[in-house]
């Protein structure tokens, strides 16, 4: 079975001069294809590291990581950003959109990383207009994240993610700057996605998001201390 994603005994190290940080000390996991998973666990239990990982945003100190069936440790850093590009799309707590780019700017801006670097067309901003409608922001095309809600913000993210139709979508803590309305809707837009066969992998520390996943993985000092099904 090839799986969306697959860690095979994954290490870690942070070399600090005097110190050596293990964040992540031989895990192991496996994602299936339009598989929904909550990353949970306290500060310093290496869930962030374990995303940057998954996220190709780092390489592993040891170990193996299969991406789509790749191993992106033998990828030089132009292929690794290229096949992330192709098929991870990140949402981040933080949103990280460009402040002086617009909506749509901000949604199309993968697309200029694309390989071969194409310049974008008339079919690329139809489609970043599309995603704009489906994640309810077509009457705010031209504004910029300044004029946005926070709840806005997380929906240019999430189209922002879409643009390359990515196998894989990594969340970190997506709801985290939002209210509780704003986090539900945010939540079910995810569950949508899921069920369209789109990969969640998203890292949370509230037990209310990670209910909405499949199941759940518990981080604890780099590894993996448990996994289940939330209950109910």
């Amino acid at each position: 079975m090839q799986y969306a994603a697959e860690l095979i005994n994954i290490e870690k190290h942070y070399d600090l001069g005097s110190v050596l940080v293990k964040a992540l000390r031989g895990v192991s996991m496996t994602f299936p294809r339009g598989d929904y998973v909550a990353i949970m666990g306290s500060s310093g239990s290496g869930k962030s590291t374990l995303l940057n990982l998954l996220g190709g945003l780092d390489r592993p100190t040891h170990g193996e990581y299969y991406l789509g069936g790749t191993d992106v440790a033998k990828l030089s850093d132009d292929d690794l950003s290229f096949k992330r590009n192709q098929m991870i799309g990140f949402i981040f707590q933080s949103y990280n959109l460009i402040p002086q780019y617009t909506v749509l700017e901000n949604i199309a801006m993968p697309l200029a990383y694309r390989p071969g670097y194409p310049a974008i067309n008339a079919k690329d901003t139809a489609h970043c207009e599309e995603l704009a409608g489906r994640v309810g922001l077509s009457d705010r095309l031209g504004h910029r994240p300044y004029q946005l809600s926070g709840g806005q913000q997380q929906r240019v993210a999430i189209a922002r993610a879409l643009v390359n139709e990515p196998e894989i979508i990594l969340a970190d803590e997506p709801t985290g700057n939002l209210d509780s309305a704003t986090e539900a809707e945010i939540m079910a837009l995810l569950g949508e996605l899921n069920k369209e066969g789109k990969t969640i992998i998203m890292v949370t520390h509230e037990d209310a998001v990670a209910r909405e996943a499949k199941r759940q993985i518990f981080m604890k000092d780099g590894l993996v201390a448990g996994e289940g099904v939330f209950p109910g």
